[in-house]
């Protein structure tokens, strides 16, 4: 499987507007938490009907969304397997960096090889675990501030 982290492609503006449109149709479907049967034309002829699951459903609105506001994206499947240049990428650091986060053990790793992979999913868990430290480091700082009447 190749992961394209380093090239995601750019929507143009007819996709813009194709999805705007179509997260515009889809919204109101999302509520419900049911998936959609669609009917799925071909130059205006009938080709089949597709069964989308709610989940689906719910990440083709972010896609749009996305699209419809001119961003490039990426979807990485959450067992992927990544090389450290991939997974320093996605948490936009510096691979000698990232290197040295697998060997004090903060994210696990296999070698294959020579050469160090990353399961995304273990990359995912880093990153919402450093997030989380993040904010609550922030909260406290920011109680602190408004103990010692700071402004802030």
């Amino acid at each position: 499987m190749r992961l394209d982290l380093l090239d995601p492609v750019e929507p143009t503006e007819k996709e813009i507007r194709e999805a705007q449109e179509s997260a515009r149709q889809l919204a109101p479907h999302l509520p419900a938490g049911r998936g959609l049967h669609v009917q799925v034309l071909e130059d205006g002829e009938p080709r089949g009907i597709l069964s989308i699951p709610a989940s689906a459903l719910r990440l083709l609105a972010d896609i749009l969304t996305q699209m419809a506001e001119g961003n490039a994206l990426t979807l990485i499947p959450i067992h992927a397997v990544l090389t450290t240049q991939q997974a320093a990428d996605f948490l936009d650091v510096s691979r000698p960096f990232l290197v040295g986060l697998l060997e004090k053990g903060e994210i696990p790793y296999r070698k294959i090889g020579t050469h160090r992979r990353v399961l995304f999913r273990d990359v995912l868990d880093y990153k919402r675990r450093i997030d989380t430290a993040r904010r609550e480091t922030l909260d406290k700082l920011a109680a602190q501030a408004q103990e010692l009447g700071m402004g802030y």
